[in-house]
Order: C-alpha cells, then sequence, then structure tokens
C-alpha cells in the first residue's frame, strides 16, 4: 500500500540503503512484545525475522547478513568445483499464484477467496504475505487454504497488498518450511512466489556464492538469483530511480535462468511486481478494477488465472507476455517492461488438465478448446465403427470433450459416475498407493446408466492408467456389457520439466505399450486417444499468434531448447522420479 505521499517524489537507491533493513517479517501469532522489539531493530547488518512452524511455535532468526555472505564466500572459494548435475531441487510443480493491490483496506481476505479460487493448482500447501507499508506479515502451512486460514489469522495479515501461493503435493512429501511465498531481507527485502520448474536450478545455485538458502526449492533459487541481481545494480546505479532498477534487474534474471516461471514479487519500497519467462509456458494474467473510494483510482490483481478475478470485482485486462515484467507501484500506477526478445510456447497441458474451464489463457478460451478436442476426437472415433449406446464422461475435466463427442455421434450423453467431492484430484496424489485408495473413495458407478449398455468413457487424459483401469472395472460391475475409452489428450509419453508432477517415463501406462496394449492393460474393449496434430491444430485455431505450444510431455520437443536425454534420464532415476513405476 502507498506509504508516501503520492505528490512526494519516489526514492531513490541511495535513498534505500537506509531503510531496507526496517522492514521485518512479522508471522501471524508474533506477540505484541516481539513485534516492538523488531521495530525498533534498525541496524542494517541485523534484521529479525519470525516465522512460525506448522505446530504454531514462533522462532527467531537474526541474520548478520554481511559477516555470514563473507564467510560462505570464503569457504565456497575454498571449496572444490562442483561438477555440472542435473538439479535435485524440488520444484514448485504445477502451483497457483495471486498477487492483489488495493487502494486501501486489508487485501488479506481478497487473497483467501482468490487462492479458494486456485485451489485446483494446489492442495498441499498454501501461504500468503501482505504488507502494511512497514512490516510484511506472513503465514504459510500444509493443508488446503480454508484449514490454514481462519478469521483470526486473515485479520491479522494486515496491508492493502499481499501475494498468495498454493501447491499440490510431489513425491516423498515437503515440509511447511518449503511451502512459498519465500522471502530475502537483501538487499531490499523480496517475498516471491513461484509457478513452474528451473532446468538450471544447480547452476544457478553454484553462481550464487555467499547467498544462503533454508530449503532445497528452486523457488528460493529463482528469489536468490532476482535479489542477487537487484544487489548489482543497486551497486552499479546508487541513484538511479528502484524502478528502473527491479526492472534492469529482471532483465539480467530472464537472461540466466532456463525453464519456466511466473512470478509474483513484492518488494519493500517499490511495489508489486510480476514476470513471465520468455517462453511463456506457465499462464499469468493481469486484473484491474476500480477503487470503492475514488474511481479515478484503479486497484490490480495478478493470478494464474482469470478465474480468480470475477469473485473479486477484477476485469481481465490481459495476459502477461512472456518475458514481460509488470509493476504496480505504491501509488498504484502499473508500469511494463519487455525485458527480453519472446515468443510464446505455452504448456497445451493447461488447457487439457490443469486450468479450470471458466479461465482463458493466452486468449483461448480453456472451455471452448475442450469442445474442440471432443470435436475432432469424435470425428476419429465415427472411423473405428464402434457399437455405442451411451457417452459418459469421467468427471470433472473431461465433461465439455464428452458433450462434443455425444453430439457429434448422436448419442446419449448420461452422467453415470458421482464424484465424491471431498476427495482429492489422484493425479496429484503424492503415490502409487494413495492414488489407487483415492480412485475408490472418489467415484462410484451408477447401474441405471450401465447396466447392459455398451459405453464410451471420455476422459481428459489418461497419464498413468491407476484411475482408469479401476474405473472401467467399476463401470463392468455396474453391468456395463462393454466399455470403450476415449481420451481426449493424446498419450502421454515423456516426463514434464516444466512444474507438472510427470518425472518418469517409467510411469506413464503409454510407456513402450502400444495403443492396443495399452487397451488390454486397462481392461477396455477398445481405446482411441486424441493425436497431437488435432491437439495442436485446435489451440492454433483459437489463437493464430500462437506458432508452436509446449506439448513436451506428448511429443518430447521441449521448448527451453536445454533439456537432453541426460537429463531426462537423471530426473527419473536421481532426482523427482526416483523409485517412481507406473500404474
Amino acid at each position: 500500500p502507498p506509504h508516501l505521499d503520492p505528490a512526494q517524489a519516489r526514492p531513490s537507491t541511495s535513498q534505500m540503503h537506509s531503510v531496507f533493513a526496517r522492514s521485518p517479517v512479522v508471522a501471524v501469532g508474533t506477540t505484541p512484545r516481539h513485534a516492538a522489539g523488531r521495530r525498533r531493530a534498525a541496524a542494517p547488518a541485523r534484521i529479525a525475522v519470525s516465522r512460525t512452524n506448522a505446530l504454531g511455535a514462533s522462532t527467531e532468526d537474526l541474520r548478520a547478513s554481511s559477516m555470514t555472505a563473507a564467510a560462505s564466500r570464503l569457504r565456497l572459494a575454498t571449496a572444490a568445483p562442483a561438477t555440472k548435475r542435473v538439479s535435485h531441487r524440488h520444484a514448485a510443480r504445477m502451483c497457483g499464484i495471486i498477487g492483489i493491490y488495493r487502494q486501501e483496506g486489508a487485501a488479506s481476505a481478497e487473497l483467501y477467496e482468490g487462492l479458494l479460487m486456485l485451489q485446483h493448482r494446489g492442495q498441499d500447501s498454501a501461504g500468503m504475505v501482505t504488507f502494511d507499508g512497514k512490516r510484511f506479515m506472513e503465514k504459510k502451512d500444509n493443508g488446503l487454504v480454508a484449514n490454514i486460514f481462519d478469521k483470526k489469522s486473515i485479520d491479522s495479515l494486515a496491508g492493502s497488498v499481499g501475494i498468495g501461493h498454493v501447491r499440490y503435493p510431489t513425491a516423498g512429501g515437503l515440509s511447511a518450511t518449503e511451502a512459498q511465498p519465500f522471502f530475502v531481507n537483501s538487499p531490499l527485502g523480496i517475498y516471491l512466489i513461484h509457478n513452474g520448474n528451473l532446468t538450471n536450478a544447480d547452476e544457478l545455485t553454484n553462481s550464487l556464492g555467499g547467498r544462503m538458502m533454508k530449503t532445497s526449492s528452486d523457488s528460493e533459487v529463482l528469489l536468490n538469483v532476482f535479489a542477487e541481481d537487484v544487489n548489482k545494480e543497486l551497486r552499479a546505479n546508487p541513484d538511479a530511480d528502484v524502478d528502473k532498477i527491479v526492472f534492469d534487474a529482471v532483465t539480467h534474471t530472464m537472461k540466466k535462468v532456463k525453464g519456466a516461471y511466473s512470478c509474483i514479487t513484492m518488494v519493500n519500497q517499490v511495489g508489486l511486481f510480476a514476470f513471465r519467462d520468455p517462453n511463456g509456458i506457465r499462464p499469468l494474467v493481469l486484473g484491474q478494477r476500480k477503487a470503492v473510494s475514488d474511481e479515478d483510482k484503479d486497484e490490480w490483481c495478478v493470478a494464474s488465472e482469470d478465474s480468480a478475478f470475477g469473485p473479486l470485482g477484477f476485469s481481465r485486462v490481459r495476459d502477461v507476455n512472456p518475458g514481460e515484467a509488470i509493476l504496480i507501484t505504491e501509488e498504484g500506477k502499473m508500469v511494463s517492461r519487455q525485458c527480453v526478445n519472446a515468443e510464446l510456447s505455452p504448456c497445451i497441458f493447461e488447457y487439457i488438465y490443469l486450468a479450470r474451464p471458466d479461465s482463458t489463457l493466452n486468449s483461448i478460451s480453456v472451455y471452448e478448446f475442450q469442445l474442440e478436442l471432443g470435436r475432432r476426437l469424435a470425428r476419429r472415433i465415427k472411423k473405428r465403427e464402434w457399437e455405442i449406446d451411451v457417452v459418459v464422461p469421467v468427471p470433472d475435466g473431461s465433461r465439455p470433450s464428452a458433450i462434443e463427442i455425444a453430439g457429434e455421434l448422436d448419442l446419449p450423453y448420461r452422467e453415470g459416475l458421482v464424484k465424491n467431492r471431498y476427495v482429492g484430484r489422484t493425479f496429484i496424489m503424492p503415490d502409487q498407493r494413495t492414488r489407487e485408495l483415492s480412485v475408490r473413495r472418489k467415484l462410484n458407478a451408477m447401474r441405471s446408466v450401465f447396466n447392459g449398455k455398451k459405453v464410451l468413457l471420455v476422459d481428459d487424459s489418461i497419464v498413468r492408467g491407476t484411475t482408469m483401469s479401476q474405473i472401467v472395472q467399476m463401470c463392468r460391475n455396474a453391468g456395463a456389457l462393454e466399455v470403450y475409452l476415449a481420451s481426449a489428450a493424446p498419450p502421454v509419453k515423456h516426463p514434464n520439466v516444466y512444474g507438472v508432477d510427470m518425472p518418469s517415463r517409467q510411469e506413464f501406462v503409454a510407456h513402450q505399450r502400444s495403443e492396443e496394449e495399452v487397451c488390454e492393460y486397462l481392461g477396455a474393449d477398445g481405446l482411441i486417444y486424441q493425436s497431437v496434430e488435432d491437439m495442436l491444430q485446435a489451440g492454433r485455431s483459437m489463437n493464430s499468434q500462437i506458432e508452436r505450444f509446449d506439448a513436451s510431455c506428448f511429443d518430447g520437443d521441449y521448448v527451453s531448447g536445454d533439456i537432453d536425454e541426460a537429463y531426462l534420464e537423471a530426473l527419473s532415476s536421481g532426482g523427482r522420479g526416483k523409485g517412481r513405476k507406473g500404474s
């Protein structure tokens, strides 16, 4: 929120050095005595940072930053050089991010509502941080948004600007410490949330010298790379405007970082700052509304999906462009810069599985895209000449495609699988056994729909086959005579390295299996996949400016250009995919 008079000139970077250390982090639940102590801690070499662990205990982390950095650089200088390897840091896999700027009033309640709208993108942990012009206030933990934030904690997160994050489970599980947002107190005091995955995280880590990190997350690496670039700009141009400093810094960051990253940061004395990788792999959308108290003033929202805007009263402005950074200043002015040359190549799996159907990403309606997949797949199904009595979707993501297939084939559409909405999505469950148990709790087949019928089941995608093989058996148990399968997506055969938890070929049901072999494995009477070309044409038909989608999990073509077989093998055997197998 603006705590400077809008008429006052924005501070130069040399003026800001004296106030950077006076922006402590206060965890929700911190006692007034501790908070007051931090307000008095103005020594630039030390900052008191309070965090709340999963049990609610508050701990103090006093950092003598200059001494620590010097000692760390000395240790690194005498250590043996690190060998180049694939990053084993945890990725920020399939996350939802949101940032809100208000002219007045608390942002926390609206961040909470926004995170609920993005909960489908992550059910493992959630975090939020707000800024009241003097201090950052943070709360994060493992669990669902509604379980982490109660009224007391929302009321305690003061400030009219803030950011929030949700994350989905990962193999092996991560502690609440690795939940986002992440923070560095030097040089500015920066919080960051990130959706995506860096493919050169270890290389970046080795380049950071004395910067120390508390987690194994690649998002914290990205934060420190950006912070280091800001620090270099501050030293090189101490009298430059702070807006120029952060834009120049993120330009350097984008030139070094590889992979996928959509990020929102809060920078002390600067504002809300968002940026997107040069390929635009992960989505990021800008929204705007008028302030209630003054319609001449704007309020802003940046989020993974614009479906978060509606309940909050924001209107979609546009997507953040690949290679672009956007700053919402403390006075509410929106400033943008195209930082590097870029070409939009979004992940097509977003439209198939990850995003909500009421979202529009890169000017493509997710719902309309899924309808088009159904129309194209129906034409392929007709050639099979299967005898089908009824079309049934596997809820929820396949409904648009199934509706179109039923219409094109002139067959009845029926909701034959009833979903228990209080069970999480099986694809994002952390291990195979958990997914298998979850499927049996998640769906129930209605005998009135299946009994004596030849059924076409439509799913948005078939990744590991865990869910589908059990659903086929459910349908047979409910009396289905024959069960045919149609996947609105092509077979998944390659790892996703850009932030979706699909690291190992061995876990994919289509790995080294023909369509007929997959069909037999799933226990179906017939199986048909969408073709890769039809899928890509569906996307291009809705945005002709996108010449190339990242469809790497289907065709093995990675848009960042830095992925080779050695990387994928290391990812499977020693990184995120270690010990993981298909169904």
